[in-house]
């Protein structure tokens, strides 16, 4: 082959090499929202006031997922809470700073007495039998819908009303 020819060859090498390169981006990290998904979600039924939402986020991938909000339409807002002793030891319900952080390839359960999301200044009653729908925010922005199964329960000692925790 002449040299006249290789130097065509090379060039025309070098070209699909350089438009290959140039054609696939670098990957991009995936959303927090993409890798998690929401189990067994319930809600406690409520006529007013608020109610709090239980199940077990599932974090599928490789990086932690940090939950730090969340909307719902049965609700003017929704807060992510705990149950901890306050500074007498008594448990008490309060919002959670820092929001929850689900740990790669691990779980994050919401429980009474524990974590769980708040429906606050509910919007209308949630009755036993039917479902609420919320989408949780993520520290990067991104948003997952999940759904609650509304479910008739006494629990322990919880109390969801306004003047027990001093929500209003």
């Amino acid at each position: 082959m002449s040299s006249k020819k290789m130097s065509v060859v090379f060039a025309a090498l070098a070209a699909v090499s350089l438009s290959a390169c140039a054609s696939s981006a670098p990957d991009e990290t995936p959303s927090m929202a993409s890798a998690v998904k929401f189990d067994d979600g319930w809600a406690r039924a409520a006529e007013s006031g608020m109610t709090a939402v239980f199940g077990t986020f599932v974090n599928t991938g490789d990086r932690e997922a940090h939950i730090v909000g969340g909307e719902s339409p049965a609700a003017a807002r929704v807060e992510i809470h705990e149950v901890a002793p306050d500074a007498g030891g008594t448990m008490a319900m309060r919002p959670k700073e820092g929001g929850i952080t689900v740990a790669p390839e691990g779980t994050h359960e919401l429980v009474p007495g524990g974590d769980h999301l708040m429906l606050m200044d509910l919007t209308g009653p949630l009755q036993p039998g039917s479902d609420v729908a919320l989408t949780v925010t993520f520290e990067d922005g991104s948003t997952l819908p999940i759904a609650a199964q509304v479910r008739d329960f006494a629990g322990g000692d919880e109390e969801y009303a306004p003047s027990a925790h001093g929500h209003g």
